[in-house]
């Protein structure tokens, strides 16, 4: 624990919000620079005592319960939230990940590929937004509901979803989603949604349950990828991933290299679709 930085951080923090920020009313009177220490004690649900002694600095270690309270009370960010789990010399908790939800700046992107087969996966494999183009290649992957939006779900437990890749790839792809979901429990301890999917692989594949015990860590994940295409034929396609800053979502664009029967073919399924 560095008790000087720690409270070092917690006054500036404490200095730059109003209290019109969180709710409170300004007063004719004040002259603080920000929040009173009493102040940010009540947001907190703490002492002001105890809240004093921690920025003056003369406190005891804030437990993880509250380094929370303070995160919340002081309306910090996730990544001030782990700077200060940091100077408290303590594991920063796992970050809740969105899911659903897709950035503004993620959307703008992806609305700018209308003629390119994108789309947008959260950390379970499960697609929540597709170009038309995409949909061309890959089917629409966000009409499935339940575990099957997964697709390391649907990979290991419908045949149909691997006859999109010939079939001397589909063991190279069986060990990246294994890999790919991996990284995501390891990242999501404690997430309970990430659990249940792993469970339910594990009890509904064999081959699934035996992958997830050697532990396989491959990368990159989505590097050049072969499709077989009923319409179109065989693909060779590279796909480039945008991860979102806090890993929740990534940005899936496939491209062909210019001159190749690929590039045709996916020029060809742009307009298609």
């Amino acid at each position: 624990m560095d008790r000087a930085e720690l409270a070092a951080f917690l006054r500036a923090r404490r200095a730059a919000l109003q209290p019109e920020d969180v709710g409170l009313p300004r007063g004719r009177r004040r002259r603080t620079d920000g929040l009173r220490r009493e102040e940010v004690a009540a947001l907190c649900d703490m002492s002001a005592d105890y809240y004093s002694r921690i920025e003056q600095p003369r406190g005891p270690l804030p437990s993880e319960h509250m380094l929370a309270a303070l995160a919340r009370g002081l309306r910090l960010s996730p990544e001030e939230r782990d700077h200060l789990f940091q100077l408290a010399g303590r594991a920063a908790p796992p970050r809740v990940r969105h899911g659903e939800r897709i950035s503004p700046g993620m959307t703008r992107v992806l609305e700018r590929l209308a003629d390119t087969p994108a789309q947008v996966v959260n950390h379970l494999g499960e697609t929540l937004q597709q170009t038309r183009p995409a949909i061309a290649l890959l089917g629409d992957a966000t009409a499935f509901t339940g575990r099957a939006r997964s697709l390391h779900y649907r990979w290991f437990t419908d045949p149909a979803s691997r006859l999109i890749h010939p079939e001397s790839d589909r063991a190279v792809q069986s060990r990246l989603l294994v890999a790919d979901l991996h990284g995501a429990f390891a990242r999501d301890a404690g997430d309970s949604r990430t659990a249940d999917l792993v469970d339910a692989l594990r009890a509904a594949s064999p081959e699934f349950a035996a992958l997830w015990r050697e532990h396989p860590v491959l990368g990159p994940y989505c590097g050049t990828k072969r499709f077989q295409h009923p319409e179109w034929g065989a693909l060779e396609l590279h796909c480039q991933t945008l991860v979102d800053p806090d890993q929740s979502q990534r940005l899936l664009v496939f491209t062909a290299a210019p001159g190749t029967p690929s590039h045709a073919g996916l020029q060809l399924l742009s307009v298609g679709g």
